[in-house]
Order: C-alpha cells, then structure tokens, then sequence
C-alpha cells in the first residue's frame, strides 16, 4: 500500500510514518509514504499556490494548477513502481464521512492520493478534473486537510495484516463487523482493584463463554446509550441475535450520553 499526499506541510506527516504502529508497519515495509508540496510546482518567485477568490469573499483559494501538477508527478511516481492509476482523495468538509468500512475498504487496496486543502478551500475546477472521492471525519471545519489525512491513514495502515502485533486486535474495534458495528466493551487490567474499584468479575472467572456474553451485552448497552443509530443499523442488517434482543429488552430506558 502506497500514501502518496499533497500537502503545503509534509513535515506533519512525520508523526504517521515514524512513530507508533504506523511507523512500525512502515519499517517492516507494509506501506509507503511521499509527500507532494504544491508549492514545488509553481512557476513565480514567491512560489504562489493560493489567489483571491472570484466573486469576492473572505479568505483566499488554492489555485487549480500547482494541484494538478502534484497530482500528476504522484501518479508519474506510482507508475514508475508498477502501480495503477491512484484515486485523487480530497479531504473535505463537504465529504462522505469516513468510518470503519472506509478504512477496511482502503486498507483492502493499494492507497490513494490524498489532497490535504488550506484556506478557504480549492479551485472547483481542480476538483471536478482531478478529484474521484471527497471524504470528511465529520460535521466540523479544520484548519486544513493534514490532520484528516494522518487519521485516514492510521485507520487504513492498522488493519493491514502484520501491523498489529495481535491480527485480532483490529477485530475487537468498534464499529467493526465482527462486533455487529457495535462500539467496543469496556477494557481492564491490573491492579484488581484501582480507587477502591474493581475489575468486573465475570473478566476475573476464566469461563471464556462468561467472559465473551459480558463483552457482548457491555457492547450492546454502550452503543444503545451512545450511538442508537449504530444499534438501529445493526437490527436492520439481522446482525444481532435473539439473546442480544432479550438483552436489549431488559435495559431500563436511557438518555444518550449517560453511561
């Protein structure tokens, strides 16, 4: 799997590629990294890659070219490695929302190019010639695409088989399949008793089976009191069985945000 990411600040993406397990998996050779900066691909003394905006308005706008230049020696680069035509990425507020199975998808294939914006946004131009996906973390407004682009990259590269020193971590992470889209169970370890309280003691007995039902109902009661919508989703897929109903059914009504 190979990042390639167009950015004005490649030095963040230091973080991604040498610390953690990112930076592990990126030693071991799992996945590659090259940062692209627009500015490099300018034509003018200052090294120009943003202008006002037409029509007038707050702010200034990354201009269309120096873009599509980067995108171009990224594709170039990825060719020369006998990789196919990359997707073109844009980070934006105005995206899908990346989730779980955005990340198993991406870790599935052979990377992307990501476009990490800054200012008020990007030449529209750019993004209909060039652009073949828009993403976004959420329903909020960063200073720019870099931090979107480092978590899409984390969630992608920590499901890529050998990246985490157990393959079945990533199994038990919320959200995932495996887990009915469910939020994780709570976890705990030692010492037994911290702040006078203790480890559940179903996690203390040893009977696997005890263990596993304990796991799966604190999963079921932590996403019907945080996330309904996952719940609802999970229902409507035939995800959950009949005892995670009767489960469900013994609930006392919640309110969300109330553990």
């Amino acid at each position: 799997m190979r990042f390639d990411v167009v950015t004005l600040f490649p030095d963040m993406f230091g973080t991604v590629r040498d610390l953690g397990v990112t930076g592990r998996a990126h030693t071991q050779g799992l996945w590659a990294l090259q940062a692209w900066n627009p500015r490099d691909y300018t034509h003018d003394l200052h090294r120009t890659v943003d202008d006002r905006p037409y029509g007038g308005g707050p702010g200034m706008v990354m201009m269309a070219a120096p873009l599509e230049a980067a995108v171009a020696a990224a594709q170039s680069a990825r060719a020369a490695q006998g990789l196919g035509p990359a997707p073109v990425v844009l980070l934006s507020p105005t995206g899908r929302r990346y989730d779980q199975q955005g990340a198993q998808a991406m870790a599935a294939g052979e990377g992307c190019i990501l476009i990490c914006g800054r200012y008020e946004g990007i030449d529209q131009r750019f993004i209909e010639r060039c652009v073949t996906d828009e993403i976004s973390l959420g329903d909020f407004v960063l200073s720019g695409g870099e931090i979107a682009a480092l978590a899409v990259i984390d969630a992608a590269v920590r499901l890529l088989p050998g990246a985490l020193n157990d393959g079945d971590s990533a199994l038990q992470d919320s959200f995932n399949d495996t887990l009915s889209g469910l939020l994780d169970s709570p976890h705990y370890t030692r010492p037994e008793v911290h702040a006078g309280q203790p480890v559940p003691p179903e996690l203390l007995s040893g009977h696997h089976a005890n263990i596993a039902r304990w796991r799966r109902e604190q999963s079921l009661r932590l996403t019907a009191v945080r996330r309904p919508d996952l719940l609802e989703r999970a229902r409507a897929n035939g995800w959950l069985t009949p005892a995670d109903e009767r489960y469900l059914s013994k609930l006392p009504p919640t309110t969300a945000g109330q553990a």
